[in-house]
């Protein structure tokens, strides 16, 4: 120790030990200009390293042994710094204590309220009016039940975070298991589904599809597949000159980094476009670039007349060949008659479905088509060149991800099961062509607005416990949605509150797209671990049973799953395909997270994904054309137990509990940037369809297999009662119909739901609903929604619930009880009186059936107001509590309806004379009703007699 104090130079004082040498550098010349120190008294560290050359070294540890301190060897070298440490690709982040604990807090004091308050209702009834009363507890009892399934799952949301920078350096980095840097990771096939091209017009599906073929991830690792389930020659020559389109939008895309990739979005956007761009030919090659899709708009715009066209000149010369034969033919020759055909450019009849049906060419009744439009990209870059007549792409990669239409064979007497039949093919096809082990299913409708957002999904699934992740659910975003949001398209309630709380729990709900699967899953396997949980409210949890099989080990798995709940039962018919069942351990291997990191169960080798793919050949092409077949799916479990799930209009809702139901977790994935966005009905009664279309698929839940009443024991408790929330929603509706004319009836009647408004009811009503308001402010808070959204949610659901909710628990009702299918249609259609406004359709008054109920209620609170006041005004003992009472609750009810009295009223307030009918009739019942049921008193002598009678 005293040589390494006089090599250092320094005195006895000033030295403590090898350690403090190190760390507090001694110095080698004894300059009295290094022991100045700044004007604040500190060791002017900047002027140290300046005057002895030092560093600050790697991570402030490592040295060189040129420059360390006064030439000891710390022991250290570089080598010991180039081993990076382990990374995790996602993080979970809680919320902030400051926030969350007061919320949960809020919800035990606002349960125990209620017990209290239900308490104090029932032992305090109102004897004059008991039918008030009884009406107002069963009622009451309902919502604080329905509050309770609402709120409990909502105790424990959490937020997520990807490392992009993380994931490309595992996956995409020169390391000693994959030396040329090629992608490692897995890949993904995107499906887009569409069935009609004129309600989903063909140009909005091409901007979902270029936007997916300029997706930022390794274009030999996408593949992408269009099932149009209507078989329609429109739909597939607009996929085609979308596919000569992304030829030069892609590269575009690339060499300028354009968010988003969805053309007409992006030439939407109403910011300075160069901001951020900084390479020379940006202003003249986006210049060129509109031009270009100004005119493959127009072509596909184009794309009806010339098919038209083109299929009358062929069908002219069927004609005229036919005319020929006949001259030429002898007389009593028959010669069939020449049916009106579609043409393909080719000169070939079209497969699909014709203009004009014709056997075997309708809808329900075509052949199956798949046709590769954009084959199998190279497996290292291709770079582009400098082109005079086009754009420079030089050293810009300008492969396209592999693209296939796919339309799958459809024949009388066979159920299609819609949707849910139409993507069980096209997972099935694309086992065959690609097998992706991840699956990412859009709607036509909805297009890719963050090109990075597969990578984030992607690091979900590749992250240490990824391989328990059965799918990764973004966000459903919206435009073209109205500045006020009038009927709550946004929903931002659910996907920003609800789904955010769930993914603290077990996971997310499937919502229908955006949604991005693991193919493992989605064949009805079971996660490699899983746990289960017993007790009351689940509160034991132990390792699930490992029940484990391949499909065709049939008689292992029978004996496996004797005594299992259905959903735990293997799957084992997939069809007679050999290259499908091949396909699946494949699938399963590649989906497997990376074995870099010895936490990592259940993971792949690196660089096993590294090898480039195999060209298409025409027998796999044959095979993926079998798998389509409309006979394919007959003796198998597709639908059942594989696969997404038939029998549900909502079979989204119904394929994630399933998996759920297995022991699977999922995700939900909020990216920065919207990961997708889309389009929402703005208009009343589009957007009350939308919502009696959910709500018949949840009250079908309700009555299926499918109530989670009847889960498995690897569902945890509060996700169990998500999903009985999910089934029991809709019949709220049938107590909030009756609750909203309860204050109608008081104000009729004279009479209130309790006998006075004492202060302990007072007080009661005060506590519980400022509970509920603070409630609310913390969901705000942790879910970052507005204030005005959250009352947007509100109005809404009372809307929804008065019509769409109770028209679907009837539906289902007699559906399931009387085997009777009711459907509610427009019927009558006023036109938008502004083509130019982007909302004119807000403003379109389209009369349905499901008006009938909240119009209604409206109509007849109304007519109580102002009958309470009256009776109140010229009565001779004027009861003001119970006017203030009645009032005040249908004014809350009028709150609620104002957004759906303003779509009624259309633009500048004009009502549709059908409105004035319905409401005058309404009026004129009620009055006559009320004046049946409680006549008037006399005149003023009857009242005389009867108080000289009291006297």
């Amino acid at each position: 120790m005293e040589s390494r104090r006089d090599r250092g130079g320094g005195s006895s004082a000033d030295a403590g030990g090898g350690k403090l040498d190190r760390r507090v550098s001694v110095l080698k010349s004894n300059s009295k200009s290094m022991l100045l120190r700044s004007q604040t008294g500190d060791f002017d560290h900047n002027r140290w390293l300046f005057e002895t050359k030092g560093k600050y070294g790697i991570g402030n540890a490592y040295w060189s042994k040129e420059e360390a301190y006064n030439g000891v060897d710390a022991g250290m070298t570089l080598n010991d710094f180039m081993d990076k440490p382990w990374k995790p690709l996602t993080r979970k982040i809680s919320v902030p204590a400051a926030v969350i604990s007061p919320y949960r807090v809020l919800i035990v004091i606002r349960l125990v309220g209620l017990g209290f308050f239900m308490s104090w209702r029932v032992r305090n009834p109102n004897e004059d009016a008991m039918w008030l009363w009884g009406i107002s507890i069963v009622c009451e009892f309902w919502f604080a039940f329905s509050w309770l399934l609402d709120q409990l799952p909502k105790v424990n949301p959490i937020n997520r975070a990807a490392d992009l920078a993380a994931l490309k350096e595992k996956f995409e980095q020169p390391s000693p298991s994959n030396p040329q840097g090629r992608s490692d990771l897995p890949g993904v096939d995107l499906f887009i589904s569409t069935a009609d091209p004129d309600k989903e017009p063909p140009l909005v599906t091409a901007n979902t599809l270029l936007s997916i073929l300029a997706v930022e991830y390794p274009v030999e690792k996408v593949s992408v597949y269009i099932s149009d389930d209507g078989a329609a020659i429109l739909t597939f020559e607009a996929m085609a000159e979308a596919v000569n389109f992304a030829e030069l939008w892609v590269p575009f895309c690339r060499k300028h980094n354009i968010e988003p990739r969805n053309p007409d979005s992006y030439f939407s956007i109403k910011k300075d476009p160069t901001k951020n761009k900084m390479k020379p030919d940006f202003v003249k090659d986006r210049r060129w670039i509109k031009r270009e899709y100004d005119e493959f708009k127009v072509r596909i715009n184009g794309l009806p007349d010339a098919i038209k066209k083109r299929c009358e000149m062929y069908n002219s010369k069927q004609l005229e060949m036919k005319d020929q034969k006949e001259n030429s033919t002898e007389e009593g020759d028959k010669i069939d008659q020449v049916e009106e055909a579609t043409w393909m450019a080719d000169g070939t009849h079209w497969p699909g479905t014709w203009f004009k049906p014709a056997t075997d060419h309708k809808k329900g009744d075509h052949a199956g088509i798949l046709q590769i439009m954009s084959k199998v990209p190279e497996s290292e870059p291709v770079m582009g060149y400098h082109d005079e007549k086009k754009l420079d792409f030089t050293g810009i990669d300008i492969r396209l991800p592999m693209f296939a239409y796919v339309s799958r064979e459809k024949r009388p007497g066979y159920d299609h099961n819609k949707k849910a039949g139409a993507m069980n093919a096209l997972v099935r096809a694309s086992a065959v062509l690609s097998n992706g082990p991840f699956i990412l299913n859009l709607d036509c409708d909805h297009y890719i607005y963050n090109s990075m957002a597969i990578r984030e999904g992607i690091c979900y699934m590749m992250d240490r416990g990824g391989d328990r992740v059965c799918y990764v659910q973004f966000p459903q975003r919206f435009e073209g949605i109205d500045p006020s949001d009038r009927y709550a398209n946004h929903n931002t309630v659910f996907f920003d509150g609800n789904m955010r709380a769930l993914d603290g729990l077990q996971g997310p709900v499937y919502v229908g797209t955006g949604c991005m699967f693991r193919r493992y899953a989605l064949y009805g396997f079971h996660p490699p671990r899983a746990n289960e949980y017993t007790g009351i409210f689940g509160q034991y949890k132990q390792p699930a049973p490992n029940i484990q099989g391949q499909p065709d080990q049939e008689e292992a798995a029978d004996a496996q799953t004797t005594g299992l709940h259905p959903d735990l039962e293997l799957p084992k018919k997939f069809g007679n395909s050999t290259v499908f069942t091949d396909s699946i351990a494949v699938a399963e291997f590649q989906g497997r997270p990376l074995a870099d990191h010895a936490s990592v169960k259940n993971g792949r080798p690196p660089g096993a994904l590294t090898a480039p793919r195999a060209p298409l050949d025409a027998p796999t092409v044959a095979e993926a054309v079998a798998v389509i077949s409309c006979w394919y799916e007959d003796g198998t479990e597709w639908g059942d137990r594989i696969g997404w799930i038939y029998g549900s209009v909502t079979e989204d809702v119904v394929t994630g509990y399933r998996m759920h139901n297995r022991g699977w977790r999922s995700i939900y994935c909020i990216t920065k940037r919207d990961a997708f966005r889309g389009t929402a009905p703005i208009n009343l009664t589009d957007r009350l369809h939308q919502v009696l279309r959910w709500a018949t698929g949840s009250v079908e839940i309700f009555f299926s297999r499918n109530n989670a009443f009847l889960a498995t024991r690897r569902l945890k408790f509060l996700q169990r009662l998500a999903y009985l929330n999910v089934g029991i929603y809709p019949f709220t509706s049938i107590y909030l119909c009756v609750y909203c004319f309860l204050p109608a009836l008081c104000l009729f009647s004279g009479q209130f739901i309790v006998s006075g408004l004492s202060v302990v009811f007072l007080c009661y009503l005060l506590g519980i609903t400022t509970c509920l308001i603070l409630l609310s402010l913390l969901e705000v808070k942790w879910s970052g929604i507005a204030l005005e959204e959250w009352w947007r949610n509100e109005q809404f659901w009372v809307i929804g619930g008065t019509s769409a909710h109770l028209a679907a628990v009837l539906q289902g009702l007699l559906k399931v009880l009387a085997g009777i299918e009711i459907s509610f249609t427009l019927t009558s259609k006023s036109a938008a009186e502004d083509e130019d406004d982007v909302y004119a359709d807000l403003y379109v008054v389209k009369w349905t059936s499901l008006f009938v109920m909240p119009l209604t209620i409206i109509v007849v609170n109304l007519v109580a107001v102002v009958i309470g006041i009256a009776k109140t005004i010229y009565s001779v003992i004027p009861q003001w509590n119970k006017l203030l009472g009645g009032c005040f609750f249908s004014f809350w009810v009028l709150a609620h309806m104002y957004p759906f009295a303003k779509g009624l009223m259309g633009r500048r307030g004009r009502v549709p004379t059908i409105v004035w009918v319905w409401s005058g009739l309404l009026s004129i019942t009620v009055a006559l009703l009320w004046i049946t049921i409680s006549p008037p008193d006399g005149g003023g002598v009857n009242v005389v007699n009867t108080s000289i009678e009291i006297i």
